[in-house]
């Protein structure tokens, strides 16, 4: 082969690599910024050898695939891919004068083959069908719609029965009440048991209390008597009662009261209230009615007030009334007596308290006359000493 021959295979060859290359970059949209294309070399009209070679190797080449024509023209959407994620542009760079960015358009999938819609449905209604122009948001929680159905029926009062049994429930509710708010409990109180140092003979007085019960309903037993040492008992009563709570703070009661002294005994009828009256005061009031027809009433109050966490100084009142003139009981009508008291105790426990103090008794109008014909004292000044106790 000449070395014209090889020349010419050479520049055909060259010019067959290099062609593909320029047609990419005269395509329309591939001007991209910062790239300027040469402008292309006007031609004469004499046929150049580089032409023939290129009509030869275009001629070798395998045909080019025919570009099929859309069966109808759908709008290409465009998007500003600047605004999603992880597309940000170097400082220094914009989207201007780039080539737009074509998204595929939106197709009927009812048109492909085994793709069946039912008659009267649109695919964009079925669910994971949506396509970009009709984007489905489900709704949960707040923001389902309104319903119109009827609501479930409302859960039993024990609806653990229906899993344990009705009567191992009932006895479980029993045990829970008993325990924890409605136990029976028991309380036994020694309030004053005085020996009391005054003139002539040396006394002594006991006020006590019990009770066995609940929060609402208890059964109480109280008593009261006073004496003098080497004079025996002059007055002594028990009394029984049903209490029954009418509010937080105090409880009714009734039942029966029964004197032992003085002479001859007497039993009444009983009705009255105790509790914690505001500022902290104990309070008991009753009224009664012996088997004689003759009414009488008392009046009981008390404070604790604290001097220190054991150190207690408690004032103490009664009033002994009556409605009418007993001389068989040495009673007179009116204010028949009274006693006021002030005790100072140490708590060396919550339930043992010793005590010291200072009491003022007397009787008025009749009932200080009765008094003084069978011998006894009207009244007058005492010291006291004693316990208070508790369990």
């Amino acid at each position: 082969m000449k070395r014209r021959d090889l020349r010419l295979v050479a520049a055909a060859a060259g010019l067959a690599i290099a062609t593909p290359a320029v047609g990419q970059m005269n395509m329309p949209g591939m001007d991209m910024p910062g790239m300027k294309m040469p402008a292309a070399k006007k031609t004469s009209g004499k046929k150049s050898p580089t032409k023939t070679a290129s009509k030869k190797a275009a001629a070798k080449a395998p045909p080019a695939r025919r570009k099929l024509a859309p069966t109808s023209k759908v709008p290409v959407a465009t998007h500003d891919i600047s605004s999603m994620p992880g597309m940000a542009m170097p400082p220094g760079h914009s989207m201007e004068g780039m080539p737009a960015m074509t998204t595929q358009p939106t197709h009927d999938m009812s048109s492909m083959p085994g793709m069946t819609v039912p008659p009267g449905k649109d695919m964009k209604d079925m669910p994971g069908m949506a396509t970009p122009s009709s984007p489905v948001v489900e709704s949960n929680g707040t923001d389902l719609p309104a319903g119109n159905a009827p609501p479930p029926a409302p859960p039993t009062d024990h609806a653990a029965d229906q899993a344990y049994g009705a009567a191992a429930m009932a006895m479980g509710r029993h045990h829970l009440g008993q325990f924890h708010g409605g136990q029976k409990l028991t309380q036994v109180m020694l309030n004053v048991a005085d020996y009391q140092f005054k003139r002539g003979r040396d006394g002594f007085e006991w006020v006590g209390q019990g009770w066995y019960g609940g929060d609402i309903d208890r059964l109480w037993i109280k008593s009261e008597g006073d004496g003098e040492f080497g004079g025996g008992i002059g007055r002594a009563e028990v009394q029984t009662l049903y209490s029954h709570a009418i509010g937080p703070y105090f409880n009714l009661q009734g039942g029966l009261r029964y004197d032992f002294k003085p002479n001859p005994s007497r039993t009444y009828a009983t009705v009255g209230v105790e509790g914690l009256a505001p500022g902290f005061f104990d309070l008991e009031a009753a009224l009664f009615l012996s088997n004689k027809g003759e009414v009488m009433g008392r009046v009981e109050g008390s404070y604790d007030q604290r001097i220190t966490q054991r150190l207690i100084l408690q004032p103490r009142v009664e009033v002994n009334l009556a409605a009418q003139n007993s001389p068989a009981i040495r009673t007179g009508a009116g204010l028949s007596d009274a006693e006021v008291g002030v005790r100072l105790r140490y708590d060396l426990r919550r339930e043992f308290s010793p005590y010291v103090g200072v009491q003022y008794k007397r009787s008025f109008g009749a009932t200080r006359r009765y008094a003084r014909v069978n011998g006894d004292s009207p009244g007058g000044w005492s010291f006291l000493t004693g316990i208070r106790a508790w369990f």
